[in-house]
């Protein structure tokens, strides 16, 4: 018998009803996943690409099947960001311009992921 364990993907069912369900690999109830897992790991993003809420990339690569498409700057108006801690949703616009707190449950989100923006968000033109 081997003792070697496939890494599962687990789906977060969220303590709300109107809560979407939440894909990443081994994912606590706060969305922190195997990759990004800090006490301030608490969001999720709507991939663009097939409106499917994920952790982060990675896990997205993981499971998906396909490439990640990031949000146009014509529809940061969308809702696409989770908190992880009350299960807010929020706009891309919202998000970026949150200061990395919620903005309804003042709950820390971690400053680092603003180095990522650019695999989800369109980058602003220089």
């Amino acid at each position: 018998m081997s003792t070697s364990r496939k890494k599962k993907p687990l789906l977060r069912r969220a303590a709300r009803a109107d809560t979407p369900e939440v894909r990443g690999l081994n994912l606590d109830p706060q969305t922190r996943c195997l990759h990004h897992h800090a006490q301030a790991d608490v969001i999720a993003i709507k991939m663009k690409c097939c409106a499917t809420y994920y952790a982060c990339k990675d896990c997205h690569i993981a499971l998906a099947g396909h490439a990640i498409e990031v949000w146009p700057r014509s529809e940061w108006n969308q809702e696409a960001i989770l908190c992880g801690a009350c299960g807010a949703r929020l706009t891309i616009s919202e998000y970026l311009q949150c200061e990395s707190r919620c903005p309804v449950c003042s709950a820390p989100f971690n400053p680092g992921c603003r180095n990522h923006y650019h695999f989800y968000f369109e980058e602003e033109l220089q």
